[in-house]
This record gives structure tokens, sequence and C-alpha cells, in this order.
């Protein structure tokens, strides 16, 4: 943002730069674009080889030319210095150095500025990045930063169908779209599709929609998916349970391809999740035995009443809660809501968006809450058990440690899809925050 790129040179250069290392020279690049510091060359020569990087070496072609022209190194003695110094092999360094020094003197550099070049040179070689990965990457964040401008929607879509497979990359693309003004709305079995798609109707018009994907959903294969999207491209949309079951007899809509299309509302606009499922027996019997050619006696004159023999005994309603629980086992996401929202006047005010903890200190206190989605137990090597426990609120995603001293006072607390408020200490291993439990409380939802 600081940059404000005007060419792609720019982008090449920062995808170069925004690296461990040579970070530390991307205030100096932005300087040197935006005029405000002088640009000098310990070499004449130099100039015309890093002018376009204000002064700053920034790619291995660069070192490499600057062997070559100020030293007459060959392309191949060129590239030996570049792998010497990238390696970092003190011995054939210290060769490289006695040889480039030399090289440039015999070419008429000042020996002291011939060693400044060598020093000057020497952790830019280190971090160097090959400018050629670095252009192809740039074309590709460039053209993917203009479709997301232009064309947000389709993109989003696209985006999220070529991560299907990773619901931590979903989730954080889900909370993206909603942030750019995009609804994301569950799998339906008339307006899915196999992948996610864009809603094209008068409403996205008012507001761009995403429907996810029927292969999408958990135990739902692709073959079923492409199964019901032809016969709905055939025949029209599904009027109601009866057409559908009829519509689609194929041997992988079976138990456990229908009940995970009920639980993840892919059919909800044809009755209850709980009614569905209690009379799921009663539905695959009626697609296998049911004769299509009695299809019309069985909608009579074309009203979407269900008929004697599909009558659905009903079920005990299913709270907003388990039917949340549903959607993240099968989509991988809570979507429709979460299960954070209906417990906000239950937790305390102090709590930290997760979101947030990357901005705070580490080692220093923290209270936050979040419902729990994993749980994985291990033995620490004095014999100890402990937990790694993930949790999430909304807003983001941490790993909690649970130490063996607290887990003897909490196990009970430790449930996936329950909720809890948990105070700690911020750790920061592998550069991502993550919180050591100090205390934890199990949230009830009335």
């Amino acid at each position: 943002m600081q940059l404000e790129p005007t060419d792609i040179e720019d982008i090449i250069v920062m995808i170069s730069l925004y690296r461990p290392g040579p970070m530390e020279f991307i205030a100096n690049y932005i300087a040197g674009k935006n005029g405000t510091k002088t640009i000098t060359y310990l070499h004449p020569k130099l100039k015309p080889i890093l002018e376009r990087t204000y002064g700053i070496a920034v790619y291995q072609e660069q070192i490499m030319e600057i062997a070559r022209q100020l030293a007459s190194f060959s392309y191949a003695e060129a590239d030996v210095l570049r792998k010497a110094v990238g390696k970092k092999i003190k011995s054939l360094l210290v060769k490289q150095e006695e040889k480039m020094i030399a090289g440039m003197v015999k070419n008429g550099v000042n020996e002291k500025i011939a060693k400044k070049i060598w020093e000057y040179i020497l952790p830019f070689a280190r971090y160097g990045f090959n400018r050629a990965h670095a252009a192809s990457y740039a074309m590709i964040a460039y053209q993917t930063a203009y479709l997301k401008a232009n064309y947000p929607t389709q993109f989003m879509a696209a985006l999220m169908t070529s991560d299907e497979q990773d619901t931590d990359r979903i989730a954080i693309e889900i909370s993206e779209a909603e942030r750019m003004g995009i609804e994301v709305l569950p799998p339906d079995i008339n307006e899915s599709y196999t992948i996610f798609t864009v809603v094209v109707s008068q409403e996205t018009v008012k507001k761009p929609r995403i429907r996810f994907g029927l292969k999408a959903i958990k135990n739902v294969g692709e073959h079923i998916a492409k199964v019901i999207i032809h016969e709905r491209k055939t025949d029209g949309p599904y009027k109601n349970l009866e057409d559908f079951l009829l519509r689609v007899r194929d041997k992988d809509l079976n138990k456990k391809s229908l009940e995970s299309l009920i639980k993840s509302g892919s059919l909800d606009r044809f009755g209850k999740r709980e009614d569905l499922l209690e009379n799921i027996d009663r539905l695959l019997k009626f697609g296998k035995k049911t004769n299509p050619t009695n299809q019309q006696g069985l909608f009579g004159n074309g009203t979407a009443s269900l008929t004697p023999s599909l009558t659905l005994e009903p079920a005990e309603p299913i709270a907003q809660q388990q039917k949340l629980i549903w959607e993240k086992q099968l989509l991988g996401v809570y979507l429709s809501a979460h299960p954070m929202k209906d417990v906000q006047s239950l937790l305390p005010k102090d709590l930290t968006p997760l979101r947030e903890l990357n901005r705070l200190p580490r080692n220093g206190q923290v209270r936050v809450a979040g419902i729990i989605t994993k749980i994985q137990k291990v033995i620490t090597r004095k014999g100890d058990p402990m937990l790694f426990v993930t949790i999430e609120d909304g807003t983001g995603n941490v790993e909690v440690l649970v130490f063996a001293n607290i887990l003897e006072l909490s196990r009970a607390d430790w449930q996936e899809d329950k909720i809890v408020a948990i105070a700690g200490k911020i750790s920061d291993k592998d550069g991502v925050p993550k919180i050591i439990c100090d205390k934890v409380k199990r949230i009830e939802i009335v």
C-alpha cells in the first residue's frame, strides 16, 4: 500500500523483497521510487544494472551481471558465485571473493572500491531471488487481483472451487466474500452445481450470491451430484420431494448420500431436516419401488402436496445448534449462522476476537471464547497427557495448548462442538499465535 505500484516491475520487486532477509530493503526501494532519497552507486558500471531497482540489488541475475560486467566472469563463473553465496559455502566463498576482487581490479576498479562492492553485494546475493520466478508470480498476482476487483463474485466462486478439499481455506474465503458484500448460500437441490457457482437471479442484482456446490458436501460423490444436475437440466427444477426421488433413480442416491443432502440443507425447500431424517428409510423405499409411469397420478392436478404413500411421520424439532454442527461436519464451515451468535450475551465483555491475536504482544495474557472444532490428545516426554484444541469464534481460529495440570482440573470441559471461554498466555510457536490455557469455562446454551 505504501508502494502504490504503477508498473508490473513494482510487483515483481515486491514479491522478491517481501521475504525474510530482504524485507529490510523494502523501505529503501519505496523511498527510491518516491524520490525521497538520493540514489548513489559505488561505481558507474553499477548504475545500468541497479537503476531499475533504485540502487538495490534484488535479483540473482543482477548479482551475476555485476560479476560479469565488473569482474569479467563468464555466465558459468557467475553462476558458481551465485551458488557459493546462496549456500554459504565458506571455502568456496573465500575463493570467489579473491577471484572477483582480482577481476574488478584488473578491469580498472580501485581495489578499495572493489572490496566495498564485494561487501555490498554479499547480503543481496544471499537473499537474491530469481527474477524469472518473481515475474511469473507477479503476472499471476496481477491477473488474479484484476479478476477480484472487476469480477469479485465469479472470482471468489472459482477460488472456493479450487480449494474445495481444504476446509480451512474455504472458511477464510467465505469470510472474505462476506467482507466484500457477497453472500455464500448453503447447497440447494435446485440451484447448486457440482462446484461453487454464482447465483443468477433478481436477488443477485441487489446482493451478489454464491451457492455451495453439491460435490463439496461430504459423502455426496461427484457421480450422484452430476446425475442430480443432469436430470434438473434435462427436465427442469424438482417440483417437490416425490419428484426428486422419482427422477433421481441411481444406486449412489443411498442412505449415506441422502442423509448428507438433508443434513447440509440441500433439501430444505422440500421439508424440515428433522422430518426428512426421521423418514429417510421411507424416502429411499419410495424412490426404489414407485413406478415412474405413475408419476402423474401421484401429483394429481400438479399440486406439491405429499401423496399418502409418502406421508412423513413428524419428528421432534432439532435445535439450531445441531443444524450448525451438521453444516460444520458436512461442509467444513458454519454457513447459515455461527454457534457463537447465540451465546454473545453469556460471554464476558473483555474477550479478544481471535482474528486480533496477531496484533497482540507475545507472552501477554488474553481472554477468548470459541467453539471447539478439533481435539488432539498427546503424551509428553514426561508421560503426561496434554491436548491441542482448536477453537473458532466466527472471526478466526486458534490452537489452544492444555497442559496436564490444567487438563486434570477441566477434563469434562474439552469436548468437540462445545463452547468455552479461555484465559491464557499468547505463545508464538512457529510464527503462529497459540494460547497456553490457564483457565477454561464451559458456556452452556440455554
